[in-house]
């Protein structure tokens, strides 16, 4: 099976793909340290193709502070656009399968209906405008890729939306959390799942792919289940997007359609609800 490059490794995504590789017992991965494993780097980035000749890279790492990327719009140009073309580059020459992490920003998200890849994009911030001009340069430098958009990730790994809840439920009796945003909540552990699956399988079905969970959930929905089913007494009070402003634009219905990853990847998508059960299980067991 060869090589695999994790870029990003010390993100929430990479430790997910760690304690995934640890629990199938999947080798070969090489979780590059951020020293030497800089996207921007492209010479560092030339060594370590020629002396690892990977037969896959998967990239994690990206510029995903959605607000600050609308003032900071030149870095996050350079990460989520050049750093993906870079890496394109390089599995061009080698002959290295990329699999690239996008994201729902790149759509306007003013449907109802759950998205297609074939739907168009329309980012309405910095950070998923970056996002899909990183989609899209990869097909100029390497027809070898998998580009998987997904949503609302958290887990027991680094920050994210689900470990705010806990701690803001430990210390607050009353929670204010946007209802009018939807989407899908997506268990970092179950989209590394998916990559493994691809390079396990070695799945020739190069391409654009969705992946979350399955269901639909609006912020308000997901921070009532965590206190839920982590037994925590707080009240959930439902707000519109306009009554908690933000930087950037978020898309108010981004539910991707898995229909293509389900058949064509072969993969079983669990709903949120239950990867949220076992994520809280993970972190309760410590």
């Amino acid at each position: 099976m060869g090589t695999t490059l994790i870029f990003g490794a010390s993100g929430q995504l990479g430790q997910s793909l760690a304690h995934v590789a640890r629990q199938r017992g999947t080798a070969g991965l090489e979780f590059l340290p951020e020293a030497e494993a800089n996207i921007l780097d492209t010479a560092g980035l030339a060594a370590l193709f020629a002396r690892h000749r990977p037969a896959y890279c998967i990239n994690c790492a990206a510029y995903t502070a959605v607000d600050r990327a609308e003032d900071d719009v030149d870095l996050a140009r350079r990460i989520n656009r050049d750093g993906v073309e870079n890496l394109a580059r390089l599995c061009g020459e080698h002959g290295t399968v990329l699999i690239q992490i996008s994201t729902d920003f790149v759509f306007a998200g003013t449907g109802n209906q759950p998205l297609l890849e074939t739907d168009e994009t329309a980012p309405l911030g910095v950070y998923g405008l970056t996002k899909l001009e990183g989609e899209q340069v990869i097909p100029a430098h390497t027809a070898r890729y998998f580009i998987l958009r997904t949503s609302w990730l958290y887990s027991e790994f680094a920050n994210n939306f689900l470990k705010t809840m806990l701690r803001l439920g430990r210390e607050r009796a009353e929670l204010h959390v946007v209802w009018d945003q939807v989407g899908t909540p997506t268990y970092a552990v179950d989209l590394a799942g998916c990559i493994l699956t691809i390079i396990e399988s070695q799945s020739p079905a190069f391409g654009l792919y969705h992946y979350s969970n399955e269901g639909v959930a609006s912020w308000y929905d997901f921070a009532t289940a965590i206190f839920e089913l982590s037994q925590l007494p707080v009240r959930t009070l439902p707000i519109r997007t306009a009554e908690y402003p933000t930087r950037a634009v978020r898309p108010l219905f981004s539910v991707l359609d898995k229909t293509k990853a389900k058949t064509q990847l072969g993969v079983a998508i669990p709903h949120w609800r239950e990867s949220l059960r076992g994520c809280l299980g993970q972190l309760a067991n410590g």
